[in-house]
């Protein structure tokens, strides 16, 4: 799979890639099929089977869903009609642990039976139903959203449905539900506008007025051109309804109000700026990747690369059209048709899914969570606003993917923050920003800080946390924010730095082996060669010591190989994605052999530059 992923970087592969075999895929999973069409005959009470893969058979049984999980976020119910107190409060119980599974988030399918069978209940049993769900949400503190219903059409002539209900609520322990997406594509692609159209809730002129609130620097404005990694945040409260800053001032009031944000990682496109972006996919932990093309243009540019490195570094991945409005119908039926054949090729071996309705986007979210073959598209304008509702759509169902025993294992473990971004604010001091990978943290906390280029660790202390520019007591695994440190000597820190437990005793090295696959190179890859390192937060030049078993390497070949770095050295682990680049050539893997340079020794904090030597 990693060696196919190589032909995505090779300049100028596959742009006229030929026909590929159409797969069938059913996004519903049999919901969709159920619906009566408006000018079906009266005679024809039979639903059709709905199609699900090439393999599958035409069938008169009733659709169904897959069997009901004991684990996750999705609970199936035939009927909820006057349930006694007993039963009242095991659903409810029922009701949390389904809310606890998604993090704060849970769907209801009515008219279900456990092992899928899609049954369906009358209009009155319906509404009961439904009430009685209401009274279960209101009995935990959540809020219910009827998503989607659908008429069941069997040998009946009484109509019976099926809803789908989202269930959502804050855990109590936390603030809200976070996700980052990654958006990626080329340049002029629509990304920043996309993100200011999405975040300040208001369409864009078609000159780029959206985009100009995200923009960091005076050239980026000039040019139109982002060069820098920049954030933006788009809020859903308990009730499904967006949170944006056209409602809200300030990031305070979106973050107090949302039950779920969603945090875009804005990259750069150009292909200049090429070592940001890959720093941003590496170094911020995306949940998701959005990649946005250009309908008038298609795959040009970074497009095939940037999906490239989404892939090799397995971030899921969704793909946007945008710019519909510039084109015929036909341009933009062409932009997709290439976007399907680059996805089901060996390279990529995806299942390409084109959205066209608020239904399609909702069983989009579900199934792309659960199956990683799926990539949704959507096709929309950011000046007439054409189809962005089924983007908002998408992003409020858009479950974790850590369920939350995950969650609760990376919590048990010892505090590890990684150090992407360091500031001096002004009667704060010393601020620095990442992402907690492990652990908890709390204000007050004692931590070590490193390693130094002499590979040493200071103490420090955590003096406060905010997260999106709130205050937070306490940080959990997987959640970014920013510490102060107070005095704490700036001049101590780099980014790629990690502060850690005391009690971790982390190992540092100056060499590393890593198992890698040769994505592109011109000419062949051998002992000497220097490349540029990305491992998490880390990013740093280094030497090719040793190819084990081989004297040189070729595009798509696989190796053992041992690098040096030639600066500092780093805090890594064993199984960590790598991906290396220098000029055209690139590489990915996972470290496999740490060598250490020593143990850490922790030094108390410096505040000057003495103190460092």
């Amino acid at each position: 799979m990693e060696t196919r992923i190589s032909e995505l970087f090779a300049p100028g592969s596959g742009q006229n890639g030929s026909g590929s075999q159409e797969v069938g895929f059913n996004p519903l999973n049999g919901f969709g099929a159920l619906s009566k069409k408006a000018s079906g005959a009266k005679n024809n009470k039979r639903a059709k089977a709905p199609r699900t893969t090439r393999h599958s058979k035409l069938s008169h049984y009733p659709p169904y869903l897959p069997p009901e999980a004991e684990e996750g976020n999705i609970e199936y119910k035939l009927k909820l009609i006057n349930p006694t107190q007993y039963r009242f409060e095991h659903l409810a119980t029922q009701m949390k642990w389904r809310l606890q599974e998604g993090r704060g988030e849970a769907v209801y399918q009515i008219g279900v039976e456990d092992n899928g069978m899609l049954v369906g209940l009358s209009e009155e049993d319906m509404r009961t139903s439904l009430e009685t769900l209401h009274r279960m949400a209101e009995k935990v503190g959540a809020d219910i959203t009827v998503l989607r219903e659908c008429e069941v059409d069997y040998d009946s002539d009484d109509p019976r449905k099926i809803a789908e209900v989202l269930i959502r609520k804050v855990p109590d322990d936390q603030q809200f539900l976070d996700l980052r997406v990654a958006v990626l594509g080329n340049v002029d692609s629509g990304k920043s506008t996309l993100l200011g159209v999405l975040t300040q809730g208001e369409l864009d002129n078609g000159r780029g007025r959206a985009r100009l609130n995200l923009f960091r620097h005076l050239h980026e404005i000039q040019t139109g051109r982002t060069s820098s990694i920049s954030f933006e945040i788009l809020g859903f409260n308990s009730k499904g309804e967006v949170v944006n800053y056209s409602e809200s001032r300030t990031a305070e009031q979106i973050c107090a109000s949302a039950s779920k944000m969603i945090t875009f990682i804005d990259l750069a496109g150009h292909h200049k700026y090429l070592k940001t972006t890959i720093l941003g996919l590496t170094t911020y932990c995306p949940d998701f990747a959005m990649l946005v093309v250009s309908a008038n243009t298609g795959i040009v540019g970074t497009t095939r690369e940037h999906l490239g490195l989404a892939m090799a570094l397995k971030v899921p991945i969704f793909i946007v059209v945008t710019k519909v409005d510039l084109c015929t119908r036909a341009t933009v039926e062409r932009t997709v048709r290439q976007l399907e054949r680059v996805l089901k090729q060996p390279g990529c071996n995806k299942v390409p899914l084109v959205v066209g309705g608020p239904d399609d986007a909702v069983a989009a979210a579900q199934q792309f969570a659960q199956t990683p073959n799926i990539t949704p598209i959507f096709t929309l304008s950011n000046v007439s606003g054409e189809s962005l509702e089924h983007l908002k759509v998408f992003f409020n169902i858009l479950p974790p993917l850590s369920n939350s025993k995950e969650q609760e294992e990376l919590m048990q473990q010892l505090t590890e923050f990684q150090v992407d971004e360091i500031y001096t604010v002004p009667e704060v001091g010393t601020v620095v920003g990442g992402t907690l990978y492990s652990g908890i943290c709390r204000e007050g906390e004692q931590l070590v800080v490193g390693p130094t280029d002499s590979g040493q660790f200071h103490k420090l202390t955590v003096e406060s946390i905010q997260r999106n520019r709130s205050g937070c007591r306490v940080l959990r695994a997987g959640q970014a924010a920013t510490l102060a440190l107070g005095g704490f000597d700036r001049a101590l820190l780099r980014k790629g730095m990690v502060m850690v437990s005391p009690e971790m005793d982390p190992t540092i090295c100056w060499q590393f082996e890593a198992e890698i696959v040769l994505l592109f190179h011109a000419k062949t890859f051998h002992k000497g060669f220097q490349v540029t390192v990305h491992v998490g937060n880390v990013r740093q030049t280094a030497t090719v010591v040793a190819v084990h078993g081989k004297e040189e390497l070729r595009t798509g070949e696989k190796a053992v190989v041992r690098f040096k770095f030639i600066k500092h050295p780093e805090y890594l682990k064993v199984g960590a994605k790598l991906l290396f680049r220098e000029g055209v050539t690139k590489g990915i893997g996972h470290v496999t052999k740490l060598q250490p340079a020593s143990h850490y020794h922790p030094t108390p904090p410096s505040h000057s530059e003495d103190d460092e030597a």
